[in-house]
Parts: C-alpha cells; structure tokens; sequence
C-alpha cells in the first residue's frame, strides 16, 4: 500500500463479529476463558485490547515497523524505553528537547544511575565523540522542540552502528510524523510519537507511541508495558485511529500553511530570526529535504524586540491562533516555551541553546491562510 492507503487501511481488518468498518470499542477490562489458559487471544486488558490492537497495528504500517505500542502518553512511551536500561548506562540525546523529556531524564532517572549526555545533533561527530563502552542508547528528536533543529537519522544511525551495533538508536517523530519521515528505514531502532498530537490530530486524547521492527526488542518494551501498565485506553485507541485516517490530507494542509507563515514572518521587518526548515535559508534545509517528504507545520521566531512587555503583547492579541500548550491539532496554537513546554528546564539551559524570552512557537493548523496571516499581521502591528 501507498502511505495515503496504510493511514486508512493498513494493518486494519473488519470486525470479525458484525462486519463493522470501524473496530469498535471494547470498554472491558476482561475476558471469558473456556478453560484455564484457554482464550480467544485477550486475557485482562492491561496485556491486550481489540481496539488497542487495531491502533498499534496502525502505528506499526505507518512506521514501516512489524510491533506497535500505544501508552498512556508519550513520556509514557519515553519511560519504557529508558526502563530497558540499567544503573550505570549512559544515553546520548540531543541539547534541544522537549522540556518534559529533559525533565524525565534530568529528575527522573539520572538519580536512577542513568548518565546523560546534551550534544548539538546537528553535527554527527559531536554524537560518536561521547559514545564510550557504556553508551546504549541515542535519542534523538528532529525536527527539535522548539528550535526546529535536524538531526541527519540515517548518517548518525551508520556511524553508530559502525562504532557498537547493539547501542539502541530511538528517533521521537512527532513533529514530522510518518507522512514526513520514516525514522525505522533510515537505521532507528525505536520510534516514538506523542500521538496526542499530529496522530490523534484533534486535540482531544493523550497518547504515546513505540514503533519498532527487532521482535526481541518488542518482546521487552511489551513487558515493560504490561508489567508497568501505562496503557492507552479503549475509547483514546478508538479516537487516534480516526485521526490517523485523516492524517495524510492534515499533514498536507499542516505543511503548506506552515511554510506561508514561514515565509511571511522571515519578511517581516519586526522579526529577528525564523526557524523552520523549509526554508532554503535555514542552515537545516538540505539535510531536512534528504529525509522529509515535506517541512511540518511547526515554526517558531523571536521578535527583535526581545522585551517581555512585547512578546506578551503579541502572545496575548491572537485572534485565530490559541495560546495554549500542545500542538499538531487542526486548530492553530501558539506556545511560549520559556512559561509552558520548557519551564522544567533550567534558565541557564535554555539560554545555553537559544531559548529566549522573545521565542515563540506556532502550531500552523488547517484554516485558511489568508485568516492566519491576518492573525499574525494584527498581533505584530
């Protein structure tokens, strides 16, 4: 199947019992055995549900991967990858990073004996120079939040590979999705997805996803899942699967109005610098356009007055754009990440990497643009 296919029909079957289209949701938490150990596939539902199942073998056709997870949230799904590890382990990731994955790995499970190492991805030497004998695992995350940062997937996964096989390389694609890039077919081991946001799509679940391809591999994730219970329930399986059949014609629409903001913004005289790899000014761009069929609907900027007054003033006047935490519904949102995605990260962190007062992130949804440019031209008159 074509992608645009797999998003409505891959790895999906009717419902054996009625015929339905859509699997239906089975809001039960056991199942009928006719002898001990005897059953129709389902146990208890912390171990497997039907509508489950039909989402993550849809996570899995998206990915190009054989197993699919869906958690409870995507540092749900972050959490039971770092739990394949052991005290002393050391993780290389990226500097720039959603501040609740900096938070998981800084004040959860560094006190856990887990090392971790902040390097600027977009370079591949400064990954292979920190790997040592105790490296066993890369997480990468690109395009990066909030800096919309790339990581080259399929050079950093080679030269890992060639220096230890058996370090774990996990790719968050959230941002791009699998309508943009296929993380598996360019050398990762592991995808994750927040699919509270572009999958699901509508803002109106919380979800994480593992994708993976090493059946070993998905033997451990699966138990670490199971014995850990951080499951997706029914009725949020049921809600992501019906935006994953949309997903192909949003991330079109996502894409295009993108890039129209970007574009807008980069010539506007009260903005100081554009992030956003779709355009041929970024330093990202030919890296970005190797492995993205497109450039995502994120884009952030700073404003070149970077006082606090001002970049209240425009956060605070959106007409169309919501100021609200999240991304990758239809609706447009706008971020601030120093106040909401970031605020776990230390201030000397964040102005370390470029975080500043004045960045702020858009989520480009699907309306017309000509209304989100509007928006954008009343909030920075």
């Amino acid at each position: 199947m074509k992608f645009n296919t797999k998003t409505i029909h891959g790895g999906q079957q009717h419902d054996s019992a009625t015929g339905a289209i859509m699997p239906p949701i089975y809001q039960t938490s056991t199942y009928v055995q006719s002898s001990p150990g005897k059953h129709k596939g389902y146990e208890y539902s912390r171990a497997a549900n039907p509508t489950r199942t039909a989402l993550e073998n849809s996570f899995a056709s998206l990915e190009g991967g054989t197993h699919g997870f869906a958690f409870a949230s995507g540092l749900a799904a972050i959490d039971c990858v770092l739990k394949t590890l052991n005290p002393g382990d050391e993780i290389i990731t990226g500097e720039d990073l959603y501040g609740g994955t900096y938070r998981m790995f800084m004040k959860m499970f560094e006190k856990y004996g887990l090392k971790f190492h902040f390097v600027n991805m977009e370079t591949p030497s400064n990954v292979t120079a920190k790997i040592n004998k105790n490296t066993k695992l890369i997480w990468m995350e690109t395009p990066t939040n909030p800096l919309m940062k790339i990581a080259d997937i399929k050079m950093i996964s080679s030269l890992v590979k060639k220096i230890n096989p058996n370090i774990l390389i996990a790719v968050d694609n959230t941002f791009a999705t699998p309508y943009l890039q296929l993380p598996l077919s360019l050398g990762a081991d592991i995808v994750m997805h927040s699919a509270t946001k572009y999958l699901g799509g509508h803002s109106d679940l919380v979800m994480g996803a593992l994708i993976v391809k090493d059946s070993h591999l998905a033997e451990r994730l699966h138990f670490i899942q199971f014995a850990g219970g951080a499951i997706a329930g029914p009725q949020d399986s049921f809600l992501a699967l019906r935006g994953i059949k949309t997903l192909h014609v949003r991330m079109k629409r996502h894409c295009e109005n993108a890039m129209a903001v970007a574009t807008y913004l980069k010539n506007h005289p009260k903005i100081a610098k554009v992030y956003y790899p779709g355009l041929p000014t970024d330093k990202n761009h030919e890296i970005a356009k190797t492995q993205m069929k497109d450039f995502g609907g994120m884009v952030s900027f700073t404003l070149k007055d970077e006082s606090e007054a001002a970049t209240l003033r425009v956060l605070e006047n959106f007409k169309i754009f919501t100021l609200a935490e999240s991304l990758g519904g239809v609706e447009s949102l706008v971020n601030h990440p120093i106040t909401m995605t970031h605020a776990s990260m230390p201030a000397f962190e964040r102005e370390k990497i470029g975080i500043k007062f004045s960045l702020i992130r858009l989520s480009v949804g699907i309306e017309d643009i000509e209304d989100l440019l509007a928006d954008l031209k009343h909030v920075l008159a």
